[in-house]
């Protein structure tokens, strides 16, 4: 019985031991990216692009032009949010949302010109993974904190 327990004890202790150092790795890789210059990151993202899906010279650079745009657009809407700390209220956050749209439907747009049927359909796909796989690690981390919660009650 005592072995039992002992066993049990060690896998679960091993288990909680392995997500830990998954997460460490995630936020050793966001600490790595936060070191680059913009422009590095924006490299480092064409250059990935063009891996994922087979871009040709015309086509990087004008995903040249549209990731730097891209990237002051985020850098300056983060150094606003940075500036202003304050709550916002429903109608801002409904405003910011909806020009958030407006750029991803834009964005959108510029993508269907710059790459073929195929390499959209493929550009389209990864997007959509990338944003379940962020929805999927907001949920987990919304319910890491209400179990959390609930302990400290």
């Amino acid at each position: 019985m005592k072995k039992l327990i002992i066993a049990a004890l060690l896998v679960v202790s091993m288990t909680s031991f392995a997500q830990d150092s998954k997460g460490m790795e995630k936020k050793q890789h966001r600490a790595e990216m936060e070191k680059l210059t913009p422009e590095q990151r924006n490299q480092l993202m064409l250059k990935k692009m063009t891996l994922d899906l087979d871009l040709n010279a015309k086509q990087q650079d004008q995903m040249k032009q549209v990731i730097m745009e891209q990237s002051k657009k985020r850098e300056a809407m983060r150094e606003a949010h940075k500036a202003d700390k304050k709550e916002m209220t429903s109608d801002e956050r409904f405003a910011m949302k909806n020009k958030m749209l407006d750029d991803q439907i834009a964005m959108k747009a510029k993508m269907k010109n710059i790459l073929s049927p195929e390499q959209f359909e493929k550009w389209d796909a990864m997007k959509k993974n990338q944003h379940h796989r962020k929805e999927m690690h907001q949920r987990r981390g919304m319910h890491e904190r209400n179990k959390k919660e609930e302990i400290k009650k």
